[in-house]
């Protein structure tokens, strides 16, 4: 199967399923960090509190933006075994690395029927996630947002918040809850081509990880010829893929990073200062992985890979 294909269960019974969760649905969020938190923020701001769940125990969260910020009420549970209740919609907005460690939270917020949409990197969600939600219709996103932790525990939302889903019946449910919110939804019938074409953009993020600058490094010719490269090769894999990408897709890639401030960041980054595990294999090596699988060379991905690897779980 391929990596953003979906099986029968994503999609069965789509009208009782609307139905039963069109009013008011029980929703719960995991892994309040920055995407989470802007989850929450939007939903709460609509009358709409979700239950909150993750590793750290918070009595609120807060959500900074250009026109003033959005306290979300807590607390946030830390334990899956006391006070998680079965969920009609989970939004799990942990990173790649962390899908084991949430696999309590979803045996104890899902049930048959229950929707979870994964907002995470990669074109690999599903196939990571479905093993956990057995009898769940889990979907993934693409997720369109900058938004930033920060070191009070804040989160700052520096843009617009949008989420991309692939249209099929249970995508529903998300645009209904997130409807009338901060966090618009938009459906894509071609969600292959829009998970491939974030899956580059994220991949050529990994430079900033490998240089330790910000958007700003960009600007380097050097660097902007560096990614061009590396993107042209992606797209290769992306086109094997399945995904619809035109020739222009690396030039606005890296014309949208020279575009954006200086000092805009990447989660990627953000762990590699703090010294966390990177998704690198998420965000950069399922290209080198799946070129391999179709015979296409990609000698960048071959240099790039092993030194966030290693950047990520050493030794030394």
């Amino acid at each position: 199967m391929a990596p953003t294909e979906f099986p029968h269960h994503a999609s069965d019974r789509p009208a009782d399923l609307s139905e039963r969760l069109s009013d008011r649905p029980a929703v719960a969020v995991v892994g309040p960090g920055a995407i989470g938190t802007t989850v929450a923020a939007a939903l709460h701001e609509a009358g709409r509190t979700p239950r909150l769940y993750g590793r750290t125990a918070r009595d609120h969260l807060q959500l900074r933006h250009d026109g003033g910020s959005v306290v979300v009420p807590g607390p946030v549970g830390i334990d899956p075994a006391r006070g998680a209740e079965p969920a009609d919609l989970v939004l799990l907005a942990v990173k790649a690395t962390q899908v084991e460690a949430a696999a309590p939270w979803l045996a104890a917020l899902c049930r048959p029927g229950t929707v979870v949409c994964v907002l995470q990197n990669g074109v690999e969600q599903e196939a990571a996630v479905g093993p956990h939600a057995p009898g769940c219709a889990v979907l993934p996103s693409v997720v369109w947002f900058p938004a930033e932790a920060r070191p009070d525990g804040s989160v700052w939302l520096r843009g617009p918040a949008r989420l991309t889903l692939p249209d099929v019946p249970a995508a529903a449910v998300v645009r209904e809850a997130l409807r009338g919110t901060r966090c618009s939804v938009e459906l894509a019938a071609d969600f292959t081509s829009v998970a491939w074409r974030k899956l580059l953009q994220n991949a050529a993020a990994g430079l900033m990880v490998l240089s330790g600058r910000r958007a700003g490094v960009f600007g380097r010719a050097d660097i902007a010829r560096l990614a061009l490269d590396y993107l042209r090769e992606g797209l290769q894999v992306a086109r094997a893929e399945g995904a619809d990408l035109s020739d222009e897709v690396p030039r606005e890639i890296v014309d949208g990073f020279r575009s954006y401030p200086a000092d805009l960041g990447t989660s990627i980054l953000a762990d590699r200062v703090a010294g966390r595990p990177l998704e690198w294999d998420t965000r950069n090596g399922v290209i080198l992985r799946r070129g391999r699988a179709h015979g296409i060379a990609t000698p960048i991905s071959e240099v790039v890979v092993p030194l966030l690897a290693a950047g990520s779980e050493g030794p030394g």
